[in-house]
């Protein structure tokens, strides 16, 4: 449990998260209008979507099946049956006057999600439920001096509201908590998660209370679209909080905009109640049944997630929890990781310390995505078939991965061009191992009063004179042989 220290002692911050989740779909929840992101402004816009007269809506079933198939993934129970509602409440970008969406019958029940925490412990996120609504266009305030522009390519878009349980108590449990989701979501192909699109973005439920007290009065933070801001909204959210409290305020029940150029956030408008959005059964949409046997079907066919991913990493390939996790984190590094593996004929610990090492280190430092890196996972592999044959040793790997990243070439070409293949001819290394006894005397003379740390020395000495070719372990046990 994280504690704020307050002038008066500790308070614990409550936290629940409600992610707005874009369903990957060609097509919104209930037109067959276009989703791509990027579009000119109103050219993916239907008769449905811009809510003509006497248009109705027809329920997209590829939205559907991406909603069971993230309850799934979501450890959740499916509803067999769920009813579409009117949630009424007026936005100028909205022009229907009412969203479209489910409130008393959703599709997905409780589930939950397992978060790694940075000190190597766990625990579970409840959630309480996930449903389908349509989403609102968007308002344009900075295209004209006196003007709102309205922007109706999104209205209609499919969104997957995960609202969780107010099990998360910092800001740390609630990065961990969206990071695991939006892994899960991507792992399931249901949404890409580019909060800097907008297609997944989340709205912060927050309160402070003593600790063991009942809940206090919560706030919500609207609309928030990336977890480093989510983070810094609880942080701001919190300590303006317990310093109302302290002071004898009350905190209001209300809607907030987080800043993330200021870290400030202020008031929107005061928290409406369920009941203010005058909720009733959708009449142009029929209750929603579906097929136990689909969803089965569904569960079968889905792929192996990231929990069961670490699991299997750390248990079958005897990596550690720490380098499973970062490998298992996005789908694409878990499956490039599995491609360097080349389906086990590859040491699994060798290539976790090049990908999380050297490979990561060389993708951050250029910026460069995944895909776009000069080394793919087959060359990656190749240069690690050198090791592992002795070929090259690991100190002449490095140099030759950083020729790899400049020059696309493969790690054999390389190796071969530049003569740098490993000495593993014993009588080489004796050469080698003679010169360096014969001009250090005063370490010989150490070694033999007892300082065995100082082999490591004669070793370095050796791999400097043979540029790095020798072979380390026949160095060392030559060494060992000739000084004794």
């Amino acid at each position: 449990m994280s504690l704020i220290e307050g002038k008066t002692g500790e308070w614990e911050v409550v936290i629940g998260l409600e992610v707005h989740a874009q369903a990957v779909s060609q097509s919104k929840l209930f037109s067959g209008a276009a989703t791509a992101f990027g579009a000119e402004p109103n050219s993916q816009v239907s008769l449905v979507d811009a809510a003509m007269p006497g248009m109705l809506p027809v329920l997209n079933c590829i939205s559907v099946e991406q909603a069971v198939k993230t309850g799934l993934g979501l450890n959740a129970r499916i509803n067999l049956a769920s009813v579409f509602e009117r949630k009424n409440y007026f936005y100028p970008d909205l022009p229907q006057g009412y969203q479209i969406s489910q409130y008393l019958q959703p599709i997905v029940g409780e589930g939950r999600v397992e978060i790694e925490l940075a000190d190597g412990s766990t625990r579970d996120i409840g959630i309480e439920r996930l449903h389908l609504e349509q989403d609102a266009g968007k308002s344009l305030h900075d295209q004209h001096p006196s003007q709102t522009y309205i922007d109706l390519n999104r209205s209609g878009v499919t969104l997957m509201e995960i609202v969780s349980k107010p099990d998360m108590r910092s800001a740390e449990e609630a990065g961990a908590f969206l990071r695991k989701l939006r892994s899960i979501l991507r792992y399931l192909g249901t949404c890409d998660g580019n909060m800097d699109e907008g297609s997944m973005r989340a709205d912060v439920n927050l309160s402070v209370r003593r600790p063991g007290d009942e809940l206090g009065t919560r706030t919500e933070t609207k609309n928030v679209n990336s977890i480093r801001f989510v983070q810094q909204a609880i942080e701001a959210e919190a300590r303006r909080q317990v310093k109302l409290l302290e002071d004898g305020g009350e905190v209001a029940q209300e809607t907030r905009l987080f800043d993330g150029d200021k870290g400030t956030s202020r008031s929107m408008r005061s928290k409406e109640e369920a009941h203010d959005y005058r909720y009733f059964p959708d009449p142009d949409l029929l209750p929603l049944e579906l097929d136990s046997a689909w969803i089965e079907e569904l569960r079968a066919a889905l792929p192996e997630l990231p929990d069961a991913k670490r699991h299997r990493f750390v248990e079958d390939l005897g990596l550690s929890p720490y380098d499973a996790a970062i490998l298992v984190a996005e789908k694409d590094t878990a499956d490039f990781y599995e491609a360097v593996l080349a389906g086990g004929k590859r040491d699994a610990k060798l290539a976790a310390n090049w990908m999380t090492g050297d490979f990561f280190g060389a993708i951050n430092k250029a910026g460069v995505t995944l895909d776009a890196a000069p080394i793919d996972a087959e060359r990656l592999g190749g240069l690690l078939d050198l090791i592992a044959d002795k070929t090259i040793s690991g100190r002449i790997a490095k140099d030759v991965f950083d020729e790899m990243w400049a020059s696309g070439k493969a790690a054999a070409e390389i190796v071969e061009q530049k003569g740098l293949k490993q000495i593993s001819d014993s009588g080489a290394i004796e050469g080698f191992v003679d010169e360096i006894i014969a001009g250090n005397p005063a370490q010989v003379e150490q070694f033999k009063s007892g300082n065995e740390k100082i082999i490591g020395w004669f070793v370095g000495q050796v791999m400097k004179a043979s540029q790095g070719k020798a072979n380390p372990g026949l160095v060392n046990q030559i060494l060992r042989k000739k000084l004794s």
